[in-house]
């Protein structure tokens, strides 16, 4: 036969201590950092942990691939796209950390594999076109757009889930990325459109 539960042990996690004072949690609840509420760890809330990881190790790994980009890119335009990307890509980096600490998580790295293949792609396209050329230039601008979009979709998502977790002062950092991802995508089009394109569909193959 069950027995019955007295109300005062029934409350897992909301004891008090003898002293008056609350115990920690013992049910595996965590403090919910920006409002001070107790919440209960969720698969959302690690796949928003995980997925910064992911992106802040592909912020970090940009900021040495854009430099050997704009080596490589033969028009001032797309030199300077990239430049100015590149100081935007550093800031992105700072507010990866300020988001960690914002979340009361550990500032960590975790290898992004989808960035590795599209940074590795960027390469082949630099490796298979002329050097100087303006075909190149559009090979790279392509490259660099694909980047642009996983990096748009990834922080569009982090901006939605946080806001879900109730982590909005976090939402609110990671959407002033999201702003300046969509205008670096919009800057490369202005650059293959106005500068690049019609050049490179003049440039003949040499056998």
């Amino acid at each position: 036969m069950p027995t019955t539960k007295s109300g005062s042990s029934s409350r897992a996690g909301k004891t008090k201590s003898a002293n008056g004072s609350k115990e920690k949690p013992s049910n595996g609840e965590t403090l919910k950092h920006e409002q001070g509420s107790e919440q209960e760890n969720s698969q959302l809330e690690k796949l928003f942990t995980d997925s910064l990881k992911d992106i802040y190790w592909a912020e970090k790994q940009l900021t040495k691939t854009l430099p050997k980009m704009k080596k490589a890119a033969t028009t001032d335009e797309l030199k300077s796209a990239i430049e100015e990307h590149l100081a935007q890509t550093e800031g992105h980096v700072k507010r990866l950390e300020q988001v960690f600490d914002m979340c009361g998580k550990k500032v960590q790295a975790k290898k992004c594999d989808a960035m590795e293949g599209l940074i590795k792609e960027g390469d082949s396209i630099v490796e298979e076109t002329e050097d100087g050329s303006m075909t190149r230039d559009a090979g790279i601008i392509m490259a660099a757009q694909k980047v642009e979009h996983y990096e748009i979709a990834t922080y569009g998502s982090l901006v939605q889930i946080a806001k879900t977790l109730g982590m909005n002062d976090a939402a609110n950092v990671l959407h002033l990325t999201l702003d300046e991802e969509k205008q670096a995508d919009e800057k490369l089009t202005e650059v293959a459109e106005w500068h690049v394109n019609q050049a490179a569909e003049k440039e003949a193959i040499n056998n």
